[in-house]
């Protein structure tokens, strides 16, 4: 019975992640359940429906409540915005969406932020009450904590997701989904339910009513999404996360300047390894239930501008923020001016997105500023060349310039990203820019050989040319089954025996 419960019941310590064994566990026996019914759409669409809930409840306990409404409320809307005659009720029940779905994202996500706000202007000393946790102990006699309000993993992206549908509707790009239990599956499908990609209707829906396909390639491919994946997370972004940065991010102050420095480039590879891990597994897993997801990375950090690392980096959060967003703003159709506070408002928003702090903020705010003056770059050089744009080449020296300073750009900003906070954030920069210690880089070099030796291999991987890295995908895509065997076992094998005993949660499962 004990057994069954931990089989079955959520635990916090112990939630759905792609990197325990558990999970493998529960998709083998998904795959094994779903080589059944995959030729029954209806079925089919049911069946994964019901086991992402179940996903999601042993990832975020309770709070799958809350996803089955936001399921029935978009649902519901869009069905009322695609039948609705009037512009006016289109309008409202979009508005009413957006509403419902903010209104949640709002309540979990940034009360703390806003009751601060509030009481830090108005000197007021306002605290925050849980009053859903309330509200269900007063009616079911639970005993839910009220003191405390938890972020549900994940809210922000399925959030995201629905607004696009119902927006969607009401710009006819799209038609509203058949019946409640497919939609509920469009929102809720496990791969990419808790940290993305963020996947519109338009990609997704029309592959509802499609039959499965999957051909030997794109199977091959899919294995090496998962294992890619899994390397990056468990083999680089962990180890390098518990062994080095984590330590200097929580006291800046005992460590070096070149020691904050390097934890900062260690950062910057970390959190890449560590999210485009996770959306590689999820496009890999999704792949081998006959569903294609949209790439969500594609080396961010061989960007030559802030513009292009954004058409790189966490690709369907850039784009919906454009989309729904910077254009419904009026983009660049209202003057130069306003273009550019539409592009602060956006970064701005996409850094609140990420957190309810200053310093997330902050980090859209540098993001945001670096955009701007690289639209001003291009306007300048336009100005003195008209055909800037089409004569404009770039010596290899040149693209090496770009690279390097659009990366430390990029660099800089994540210590705002990862840091506790402010303060802790201002020290880190004093540390790097006063106390360097130059005399004692090389016998730090020496004492943290591995953990550099890892990073400096993380980054040179990351800017290999693209047409080698297709090489190598392609030399595994060929291979013969039993070879492609053989190499799973053995990063498996490689991955356990460098691992941590703690399992490290993927970052973006926090927002």
């Amino acid at each position: 019975m004990e057994f069954l419960k931990e089989i079955l019941v959520y635990s916090e310590d112990k939630p759905m992640l792609f990197t325990r064994l558990y999970f493998w566990v529960f998709f083998t026996i998904l795959l094994a359940i779903y080589s059944i019914l995959y030729k029954k759409k209806a079925l089919r669409n049911a069946y994964l429906f019901v086991m992402s809930l179940f996903f999601y409840y042993k990832s975020g306990g309770y709070f799958f409540t809350l996803l089955i409404f936001s399921t029935i409320a978009d649902y519901t809307l869009g069905q009322l915005i695609y039948h609705s005659e009037k512009i006016s009720k289109k309008k409202l029940y979009l508005a009413t969406s957006i509403l419902i779905n903010l209104g949640v994202l709002s309540y979990f996500k940034y009360s703390y932020f806003f009751i601060n706000m509030v009481n830090r202007i108005f000197n007021t000393d306002f605290e925050v009450v849980n009053l859903l946790a309330q509200w269900t102990n007063e009616i079911a006699g639970s005993s839910f904590n009220v003191s405390t309000i938890i972020l549900p993993v994940g809210i922000s992206f399925y959030t995201f997701q629905t607004i696009s549908y119902t927006f969607d509707i009401y710009r006819n790009k799209v038609k509203p989904v058949d019946n409640i239990i497919d939609f509920g599956f469009y929102v809720s499908f496990f791969p990419q339910l808790v940290a993305g990609p963020i996947v519109r209707a338009a990609e997704f829906v029309p592959q509802l009513y499609q039959k499965f396909k999957l051909s030997s390639r794109e199977f091959a491919h899919a294995l090496f999404l998962i294992i890619n994946g899994l390397i990056k997370k468990m083999l680089i972004s962990d180890y390098i996360s518990i062994n080095f940065v984590d330590r200097i991010f929580e006291s800046p102050l005992s460590y070096s300047g070149f020691e904050n420095a390097m934890a900062v480039y260690g950062y910057s590879l970390q959190i890449y390894c560590d999210f485009s891990g996770y959306t590689d597994i999820a496009i890999g897993v999704a792949l081998l239930m006959g569903f294609r997801l949209p790439i969500n990375f594609n080396s961010p950090y061989k960007a030559v501008n802030v513009t292009e690392f954004w058409h790189r980096w966490h690709i369907s959060l850039s784009s919906w923020l454009r989309d729904y967003l910077y254009i419904p703003l009026g983009g660049n159709k209202k003057g130069e001016l306003r273009k550019n506070i539409n592009i602060l408002i956006t970064m701005l928003l996409g850094g609140l997105w990420h957190g309810a702090h200053l310093r997330f903020i902050i980090w859209g705010g540098i993001h945001g500023l670096a955009l701007v003056m690289h639209k001003q770059w291009i306007r300048l050089m336009r100005y003195i060349n008209p055909n800037y744009k089409q004569l404009h080449t770039r010596s290899r020296i040149g693209n090496f310039i770009s690279i390097f300073f659009t990366f430390h750009v990029v660099t800089f900003a994540w210590i705002f990203f990862r840091a506790q906070n402010m303060h802790k954030a201002k020290q880190m920069i004093s540390q790097i820019f006063s106390n360097f210690h130059f005399n004692l880089i090389p016998e730090m070099i020496l004492s943290y050989q591995e953990i550099f030796g890892l990073i400096l291999a993380g980054f040179i991987l990351h800017w290999l040319p693209d047409n080698f890295k297709e090489k190598y995908r392609g030399w595994f895509i060929k291979t013969p089954l039993v070879i492609k065997i053989i190499i799973i076992i053995l990063v498996i094998f490689i991955i356990y025996q460098v691992k941590d005993a703690s399992i490290q949660p993927f970052i973006y499962f926090k927002f």
